[in-house]
């Protein structure tokens, strides 16, 4: 009867401490967030050339935060960013240059930023305008 009972609270022991740590570790987490997802350039001239945007990277979490991969939805679309991890309350920034040459018309492009910070969606960054 001892035996037993020294089992099940050894178990129960395990159980709980192990649902400890697993929480403690769901607790630090990073949480990535950008203020103004959207920019809108209004018009701007063809003959101009290139316009940029930064669009500002914010870390909510308590862990740092780590951009693993940018993708825009467009060659002329070119995202620069920085590979160093964003701690815990700190920003980046993360530079969007539209290239307009032969595209005189309304424009809506998106880049997609994959980190560790939103359980595996991407978060949007979205800029738009219209080329004259």
């Amino acid at each position: 009867m001892n035996k037993n009972l020294f089992y099940l609270i050894i178990a129960v022991l395990t159980l709980f401490v192990g649902s400890q740590t697993v929480s403690a570790q769901e607790t630090k987490r990073a949480i990535i967030e950008a203020p103004s997802p959207t920019h809108d350039f209004g018009k701007i001239k063809e003959k101009d050339g290139n316009v940029k945007h930064d669009f500002v990277i914010i870390n909510k979490g308590t862990a740092p935060l780590v951009i693993t991969k940018v993708m825009s939805s467009c060659g002329c679309t070119t995202p620069k960013y920085s590979q160093e991890p964003i701690a815990p309350g700190k920003s980046s920034v993360i530079t969007v240059v539209y290239d307009p040459t032969n595209r005189v018309y309304p424009f809506v492009k998106t880049v997609s930023v994959y980190s560790n910070g939103k359980d595996g969606a991407p978060l949007i960054l979205t800029i738009k305008g219209v080329v004259e």
